[in-house]
């Protein structure tokens, strides 16, 4: 069974939930934590390797937290897992990046021909997929945004 880790999954519920509700302000760790049911020191963990790949910055202070660097149609799915986990490998040998890939059967593996396609069929899905997409498929499913507690005073 192929599957993400907890931290690529949590990473990308985090970096959504900064992009449908944070209006484009800094969002604190205890408000995603709550609205996401993600454990905030955890959290922090992923912010970490979040703001060493770029994706998001920090503020400190009473009207401080994270907040994205770039623009939500320009973060890609890819982005945050890559930044969470390293590149995505279906199956250890796929990449001549790793250890395993030195395998005494990698040049003649039907199957490694397979987990590469499959793995480069996923990277690309993963890739054309943005933090914009997942908002308007929240919006489509009528997630409710919330002001953080906020007033707003637009008019």
């Amino acid at each position: 069974m192929l599957r993400l880790s907890t931290k690529s999954r949590y990473g990308l519920r985090a970096i959504f939930d900064i992009a449908y509700n944070s209006k484009g302000k800094p969002t604190q760790v205890k408000d995603i934590s709550r609205r996401q049911e993600i454990p905030p020191r955890y959290l922090e963990q992923i912010f970490r390797n979040l703001t060493r790949a770029r994706i998001v910055g920090s503020k400190r202070g009473p009207n401080g937290g994270y907040f994205l660097l770039k623009h939500r149609d320009e973060i890609t799915i890819k982005d945050i897992i890559n930044a969470a986990d390293g590149a995505i490998e279906v199956v250890p040998c796929t990449t001549n990046a790793s250890p395993l890939s030195r395998c005494h059967r990698s040049e003649h593996c039907a199957a490694r021909t397979i987990w590469r396609e499959a793995q480069e069929i996923l990277s690309k899905f993963l890739g054309s997929m943005t933090i914009a997409d997942l908002c308007t498929k929240a919006e489509a499913l009528g997630v409710e945004k919330e002001n953080n507690g906020k007033l707003d005073l637009s008019i």
